[in-house]
């Protein structure tokens, strides 16, 4: 990841799309479809993957035509088989019905959250209390609750520090879910802080390099667009977070759409600049769609906006590459 200084938004006076950069897919993104599409060559349809391997409608049905069959547990992989570990990680008991129903098991969940796992695994050892800052029930706070069950708590937002409870608030630590809105997330850490004023905070921040580039790219576009469409589906949570960045931070109005056939027509009525971006599991292909669909309505002039340079790369799963010819 390369930092850039925000680049100039020209001027016009005609219709125009500001275009975030970098958008779309991440490494992570990009290793965990990898991963399905290479452990469909070697083990033949079908493939099972726990949960949306990422959370994009598009790349899900995309999969599924290919052979990826989704299920929401092991117990419905037949005994046996392969199964693939989402991108946002699985907690240790998952690892233990896999290997009781003799299935293969491929990890596809991203290094950066493995790397919030392996830190609360090492805190827990060492005595700490965990506060993990997150959504209740999204599927990587639950893999990271089940490292360390009886050391973590989950904050989910400022509001919910009041609640919060420690054995010893001289032993306390601060982790975070990879994809939320790094604002926020820094507005909780300062409300534990001040409530535990010897918490402290993990090695690296948590919250991802590709979360935090997309939301800057949104705040250098948005006090200068009349509309912003994030490109991203419903159950995304980089992507809501975008949707929410862009509110905040100046745009007239904001939209998470999962394609151009969800953007009404009326949105459009007297914007004159609208901002397009997508969430870190969004194909091009869909941000491609819409800039031909506002094209057709006079938006043919497009800037792009650059928050950030990134060329970060992550390798396959090893039980993928050791199978390679």
């Amino acid at each position: 990841m390369t930092p850039s200084p925000p680049a100039p938004i020209h001027e016009t006076r005609g219709k125009r799309v500001l275009l975030a950069a970098p958008r779309g897919f991440c490494a992570g993104v990009v290793r965990a479809v990898q991963a399905v599409e290479r452990a469909l060559e070697i083990h033949g349809p079908p493939v099972y993957v726990r949960h949306e391997i990422v959370h994009n409608t598009h790349v899900v049905r995309s999969l599924e035509q290919k052979g990826a069959v989704f299920v929401e547990d092991t117990s419905q992989v037949p005994e046996g088989r392969t199964v693939l570990f989402s991108a946002h990680g699985v907690a240790p008991a998952v690892h233990e019905q896999a290997a009781q129903r003799q299935l293969t098991t491929i990890d596809a969940t991203c290094p950066l959250v493995t790397k919030v796992h392996k830190e609360a695994v090492r805190y827990a050892r060492e005595g700490y209390d965990i506060l993990l800052i997150g959504h209740a029930g999204h599927e990587e706070v639950v893999g990271t609750l089940g490292e360390a069950p009886d050391h973590i708590t989950l904050v989910d937002g400022p509001a919910d520090v009041a609640n919060v409870e420690v054995r010893d608030p001289g032993k306390v630590v601060w982790l975070s879910q990879t994809t939320l809105s790094v604002d926020e997330t820094m507005e909780t850490v300062d409300a534990l802080k001040a409530k535990f004023p010897q918490l402290i905070s993990p090695p690296s921040d948590d919250i991802c390099y590709a979360t935090q580039n997309r939301q800057q790219a949104v705040k250098q576009m948005a006090a200068g667009a009349d509309l912003v469409l994030v490109l991203g589906s419903a159950n995304s949570s980089n992507s809501q977070r975008l949707a929410e960045v862009a509110r905040l931070s100046g745009a007239g109005a904001a939209y998470l759409v999962d394609g151009t056939p969800e953007i009404e027509p009326g949105w459009l009525e007297g914007v004159m600049t609208v901002g397009v971006t997508s969430g870190a599991s969004v194909p091009e292909v869909l941000v491609q769609d819409v800039l031909q669909y506002l094209a057709q309505r006079g938006f043919d002039d497009v800037q792009t906006v650059t928050a950030a340079e990134e060329h970060q790369q992550f390798v396959l799963p090893r039980e993928l590459t050791r199978s390679r010819p």
